[in-house]
């Protein structure tokens, strides 16, 4: 058997200890003791015999199984029944109104209700019961037979064995007289036979009706002669035969669906007949009636609460989780109670009595309030202006004003750094400044700009003779040069077309005639030209 403490085991002491709890088991090894010098069972198994953690305990025992914590202020007595204390004489203040006594009062009061109570008669004063009180265990609480006495079981057994002999004296009776009237007729000895069978007949059948009534089996309806011989026998009715089965009410196959097994309906079978005349409208009727709802909603919350992090079990601790629902719902109500409070602390109550202002009925007032040129309050409480229901005066990432504050170019911004990005970071007067000067450089590089595109016109009248659309009358342009210079372009542009046709030495000169600008810019392809796609 594994020890309680938990020190740490190799693997060798592991297997020591295994192979000696076998064993134990086949009887080789003596048992383990406990503390008191008990041996221990080496079949009880270790999660019984192992302590908890918390008892600290160093070696094995069996003490935390047993009953270790006793009140004693538990008793095992009980109640004294009928035992009287005191018998008064006269009527007392503060007694029951009904029959006198001290210890109880005219609603609990066991005795017959008299005409007159004893408070007016103060005659027949009931004595005082003897009142006791104990504080009884768990086991006290629901034993059923706590404070039965087993010697008045003996008057139950004398009234029965005094009814049986009473039974048997009056049988012997009866036999006397039959014997006593049969000597007196011996000629009607054959007439009274049969009648004689009728009665012992009646006498069985009746001792088997006093059997039913003292099993509580069944109520006897009535006797059917069964034989010609004079026997009778009794119908006993174990159920009423007259209601129809409920899955007999619909035989249609897609009604209600009944589950043999569980003996289920849960779906009415006529949902189209009377409620008033029908008796069973299906399982479900029940689901959504009486404590079935409450169990339902107490189900929910210990499913959401466990959800949310709170110890609760519905079937491991019904108790707690019906404790905690009723707390739950006490605090709803409370939190609900005070919300509603505070709505009308804040809105007031339109159902109350009380008339709310005039200026509030009206939307007008008689209060007189004068202001000076600027538009300042002199005399007067001013107007309140009304918020509406979105943020104002929210002011974000340093800002002093808020977006849209300020306007410029189609763009809205804010006033105290004149910023159109709405995410931005407030930057003070060093960015209005600081955007400022950028916009002074953006407008002298804008004005820079303009006056170098007024420029090339000059220059492209010095370098006509060079460069120039059209011919200078003073550029002289041989015109044999100008024709090798035109197959040399056009050698050129075939190259460009069909790269197979490059070459993979390509010598680069970069002395430039006049005729070899000449060429390329009569071979040159004009964008502008309307007629550029039909050259070839």
């Amino acid at each position: 058997m594994a020890t309680a403490s938990g020190s740490f085991k190799s693997r060798e002491d592991h297997r020591k200890q295994l192979e000696l709890e076998e064993a134990r088991k086949a009887g080789l090894a003596p048992a383990e003791l406990d503390e008191d010098g008990k041996e221990i069972n080496p079949h009880i198994p270790q999660y019984m015999s192992s302590a908890p953690w918390y008892l600290n305990a160093e070696r094995p025992s069996l003490k935390h199984q047993r009953k270790w914590k006793s009140d004693p202020n538990y008793s095992k007595d009980w109640y004294d029944r009928g035992a009287k204390v005191y018998q008064a004489d006269r009527y007392r203040k503060g007694a029951c109104l009904n029959c006198g006594a001290m210890t109880h009062d005219s609603k609990s009061c066991m005795e017959r209700p008299r005409k007159v109570g004893a408070k007016w008669t103060n005659k027949r004063i009931a004595p005082d019961e003897k009142v006791e009180s104990f504080e009884l265990d768990y086991d006290g609480k629901r034993d059923r037979w706590n404070g039965y006495d087993p010697a008045t079981y003996a008057r139950v057994i004398d009234r029965y064995d005094a009814r049986d002999e009473a039974r048997r004296k009056f049988q012997k009776e009866q036999q006397l007289i039959k014997l006593e009237q049969k000597n007196n007729n011996p000629e009607k000895e054959g007439e009274d036979s049969d009648e004689e069978d009728d009665e012992d007949a009646l006498k069985v059948d009746e001792a088997k009706v006093d059997e039913s009534k003292q099993m509580d089996f069944a109520k006897v309806e009535k006797r059917v002669r069964t034989t010609g011989g004079g026997s009778t026998g009794t119908v006993r009715n174990l159920r009423i035969r007259e209601d129809t089965a409920k899955y007999l009410l619909n035989l249609d196959v897609n009604s209600a669906h009944y589950d043999p097994k569980t003996r289920s309906m849960r779906e009415d079978p006529l949902p189209d007949s009377d409620p008033n005349e029908k008796f069973y409208g299906g399982d479900n009727q029940y689901r959504t009636t009486g404590q079935a709802q409450d169990f339902k909603q107490l189900n929910i919350h210990a499913w959401e609460a466990f959800e949310k992090g709170q110890d609760i079990h519905l079937q491991a601790a019904p108790s707690q989780a019906e404790l905690l629902h009723q707390e739950f719902k006490i605090k709803k109500e409370k939190l609900k109670s005070q919300t509603k409070e505070d709505i009308m602390l804040k809105y007031g109550n339109a159902a109350s009595e009380e008339k709310p202002p005039v200026e509030l009925l009206m939307g007008q007032t008689e209060n007189q309030i004068e202001y000076d040129r600027a538009g300042r309050v002199i005399k007067g409480q001013e107007k309140a202006v009304p918020k509406s229901k979105y943020e104002e005066d929210l002011f974000i990432n340093n800002h002093t004003s808020v977006w849209g504050s300020w306007w410029k170019d189609h763009q809205w911004g804010y006033k105290c750094c004149k910023q159109t990005i709405r995410n931005s970071y407030c930057t003070g007067l060093a960015g209005i400044e600081a955007a400022e000067a950028a916009t002074d450089l953006m407008k002298a590089n804008l004005i820079r700009m303009e006056s170098v595109e007024e420029k090339p016109p000059q220059l492209e009248e010095k370098n006509l003779a060079t460069w120039g659309s059209d011919v200078p009358e003073d550029l002289v342009i041989d015109k044999k040069r100008l024709t090798e210079a035109l197959k040399k372009e056009d050698e050129r542009k075939k190259e460009e077309k069909d790269e197979r046709k490059r070459k993979y030495n390509v010598k680069w000169n970069d002395e430039i005639t006049a005729e070899d600008m000449e060429a390329y810019r009569m071979k040159r392809i004009h964008h502008d030209d309307p007629m550029k796609d039909f050259l070839h």
